[in-house]
């Protein structure tokens, strides 16, 4: 099934074509999804990253080759593995445990 894709690993996705207020373009994104789902279906939850951003709430900063990112929890979607190109990072360990609590406080509380 192509790339061997992992839960907060760094990909480069297109996710055009996107309508009104989604996140467009070629981006990095982190993948969401547990192993489980990355190595047995054809799809992939993400969630975009975004250079350009104000600290809200659902968003978590990350360094990406020493910038400053942010990681966009409000614009999680699924995507078919297809549309990513390739492997470029992964988050660090304090980076995944600040995108956890603000997925579970934004999603599950």
């Amino acid at each position: 099934m192509g790339l061997d894709l992992n839960q907060y690993e760094i990909v480069i996705v297109n996710l055009d074509p996107t309508i009104g207020s989604e996140i467009k373009k070629t981006r990095p994104c982190v993948i969401i999804s547990p192993d489980e789902i990355n190595k047995n279906l054809r799809t992939i939850i993400i969630a975009p990253i975004t250079s350009k951003s104000k600290p809200y709430p659902t968003r978590v900063a990350i360094k990406i080759k020493g910038k400053k990112n942010w990681v966009v929890v409000e614009q999680i979607r699924t995507i078919d593995r297809r549309r990513i190109y390739k492997k470029v990072g992964k988050l660090e360990a304090k980076e995944i445990m600040a995108l956890k609590a603000v997925i579970k406080e934004t999603l599950v509380d």
